[in-house]
This record gives C-alpha cells, sequence and structure tokens, in this order.
C-alpha cells in the first residue's frame, strides 16, 4: 500500500519529509458466529423470521401460528390467528413491538394479508387474494405505510401489489415487465421480496423463478415503476430464486435452486455491485438441496452474510462469492438486526440465536 508522503514548511523552502508510519494490509479475521438454540413453545413449521431490534422478534409458520418476542427470545409467546388455524403464515413483517403483517401463501383466497396493531391481540384481516388460481409468494414494508406484495403470474401478467396506507388498499403498478410462461416465485421464507431505503430512495428487489429464465424484478421509485434483469441460477419447472438481499444500494445477492430436489446441487446464487441492474453467479453453497433464505448482517465489521435451507445454513465473508458451512439443520429463513441478534427459524418450532464474536 502506498503511502502518501506528507511536506513539511521550513521558512521558504518545501522539503518532503521521508517520515510515514507503516500501515498492515492484513484484513482483520472474519468474525465468528455463535449458534444458540432457543424454546420456541410450538412444533409448527416456522417460515419466516422480522426483527425489529435485537430484542423485538417477530415469526411466522403454519398452522396460522404466529410467534413474538419482548427479550431478544429467553421467552416467545406464541399465538394463532383467530379462524385461520389452516393458513400457513409464510412471511411476517414487524414494524415493532405492537405492529406486524402476516401474509398466508395459498391457492386463491388461502393467500391473505393480515395486520396487527396491539401486539398480537388482534388481527385484521387487510386483503384476501382476489384470483382464483393466484398465490402469494411474500411482501416486504419500508414502513407501517408502504409496501409490496408478490404472487404467481396470472392469466400472463405479474401480480405485484403495492401500498401506501399500511395495507388498507392495495394497488397493481400502472406498468410491469412481461411476464414469462408459467413465472411465479417461491413461498419459502419471506425474502423473495426485498426492501430496503438506500440513499434516499426506497428500494425493493423481487425474485422470480418457474419459467425458462430466473429475474429480479426491480424498482427505485417505492414500487411505482419497475425493470427486470436476468439472474444466473437455476431456471426452469419449480427453480429459480428464492430470496433476495441487499447490503446497501449496490451489493446484493439472490439464492434459490431446484425446489424439492435435496440432493441438488448447482449454481444457486447469485451477485449484484449495480443495484441489481446486472448479475454474475455466485459461490455454491456447501450444503445440498436449495437455499431459501438469505440475510445480509448489518452493520458488521466485515461484510457477513447467512444463507439457509433445508440441508443447513452457510456463511459469507466476501458477498457471496464464497461459503462455509455454519449448520447441518434445516432452516427455513433468517433474519438479523445487528452483530449482536439473528434468528434462523426452521421446522418443528426451531428458532436459533446468533451472535457474532
Amino acid at each position: 500500500m502506498r503511502v502518501p508522503i506528507p511536506l513539511v514548511t521550513l521558512g521558504p523552502l518545501i522539503v518532503l519529509s521521508a517520515c510515514s508510519r507503516p500501515v498492515s494490509t492484513v484484513a482483520p479475521a472474519p468474525p465468528r458466529l455463535v449458534l444458540e438454540t432457543q424454546q420456541s413453545g410450538t412444533t409448527a413449521l416456522l417460515q419466516a423470521v422480522s426483527a425489529v431490534n435485537d430484542t423485538v422478534v417477530w415469526v411466522s409458520g403454519h398452522k396460522g401460528t404466529w410467534l413474538r418476542t419482548l427479550d431478544g427470545g429467553a421467552t416467545w409467546h406464541v399465538g394463532k390467528v383467530a379462524g385461520a388455524d389452516s393458513l400457513q403464515f409464510r412471511d411476517v413483517q414487524a414494524v415493532s413491538a405492537d405492529t406486524a403483517f402476516l401474509m398466508s401463501a395459498g391457492v386463491g383466497d388461502m393467500s391473505r394479508v393480515y395486520r396487527t396493531t396491539d401486539g398480537g391481540d388482534n388481527w385484521a384481516l387487510l386483503h384476501t387474494n382476489p384470483d382464483s388460481s393466484g398465490f402469494y409468494d411474500c411482501m416486504g414494508f419500508w414502513d407501517s405505510e408502504g409496501g409490496v406484495l408478490y404472487g404467481d403470474a396470472v392469466g400472463g401478467e405479474l401480480v405485484v401489489m403495492v401500498t401506501r396506507d399500511g395495507g388498507d388498499s392495495w394497488q397493481r403498478p400502472a406498468r410491469l415487465p412481461t411476464a414469462q410462461p408459467g413465472e411465479g416465485g417461491f413461498a419459502a421464507s419471506g425474502s423473495c421480496v426485498f426492501t430496503i431505503t438506500a440513499l434516499g430512495v426506497d428500494r425493493v428487489w423481487i425474485g422470480t423463478g418457474n419459467s425458462a429464465v430466473s429475474r429480479i424484478l426491480r424498482s427505485i421509485d417505492r414500487g411505482a415503476t419497475w425493470s427486470a434483469a436476468t439472474v444466473p441460477i437455476v431456471a426452469g419447472d419449480a427453480s429459480g430464486v428464492t430470496g433476495v438481499a441487499f447490503r446497501d444500494a449496490y451489493i446484493g445477492v439472490a439464492v434459490g435452486g431446484e425446489i424439492g430436489k435435496r440432493d441438488g446441487r448447482g449454481d444457486y446464487v447469485a451477485r449484484s455491485t449495480d443495484g441489481g441492474e446486472s448479475w454474475i453467479t455466485g459461490g455454491r453453497p456447501t450444503f445440498a438441496g436449495a437455499a431459501y433464505g438469505v440475510a445480509y448482517v448489518p452493520r458488521a465489521s466485515t461484510p457477513t452474510l447467512v444463507m439457509v435451507g433445508p440441508g443447513g445454513a452457510d456463511v459469507s465473508h466476501d458477498n457471496g462469492v464464497s461459503w462455509t458451512a455454519l449448520d447441518g439443520s434445516a432452516y427455513w429463513s433468517v433474519g438479523f438486526s445487528s452483530p449482536r441478534a439473528g434468528w434462523l427459524v426452521g421446522p418443528g418450532g426451531r428458532i436459533v440465536h446468533v451472535r457474532l464474536e
């Protein structure tokens, strides 16, 4: 590394000083991730997690189940939405300790969006899929008012819905990219829609699959207008992108694979350094099968990215170029609030707390 040589003034003369301190070029060692199992109080399959901060976290799952902790997972409260015992809540988006949104996935009116503003004591049904053949996959919110809902294409048209009033009403953008035959999403982890406010702009990315090529749909104006980019993740029937995560406005990853192929291995990760305009192939997971969810650790000292699936969990410290095994248990989703607090969730009510050291 070249160090600039400072100028030292002596009277009318300027002399170059040869003194400079050596600067270390050795990169800091990546942090160690510590996992600790927590007692969820349920045996339901848990498919999504949303952390408000290090203490307030919401989780959603099957059999109409939702969970909330106010103490970082030392204790979890388990609840069910009244009249929704048959629903699979495959996404949850938390706003605060009191306000959260749940999305159920299923054919037709089994796909719904609920909201609570009193910590889960009551849930209001905000929206039901109006298409009998429709299927919602995931959602994302910037705040308590603005969000995006995504579902499988219906009638040859992409299904993207935008709300600006906290889910009370939903509208389709005036113009969307043309849908590919059979294109849709995967309600695997609640992470096929990713929202972020970066550089003063509300951005959103959506991962698609089940078509000739896998794609990322992208908006940089709070869901008003959209573009599409091809992603080098395996495509075709029951294959494609399951999760998206961005570290900032530019650096992001997409993960996925061949859903249901438990021993599958291939190009299941893609990387972007230009905000999702273009994508290149990333490193392959160490575990077999598709990756379901992915999340960056916010404010980590070095880039730290965790990817999960039924085959296990991996960590990357180079934005998805390479991966190291983290755990061999099955997980569906992952979320972090800080380097001190993250959660992995999965089958049998599994919840594991993660911290960086």
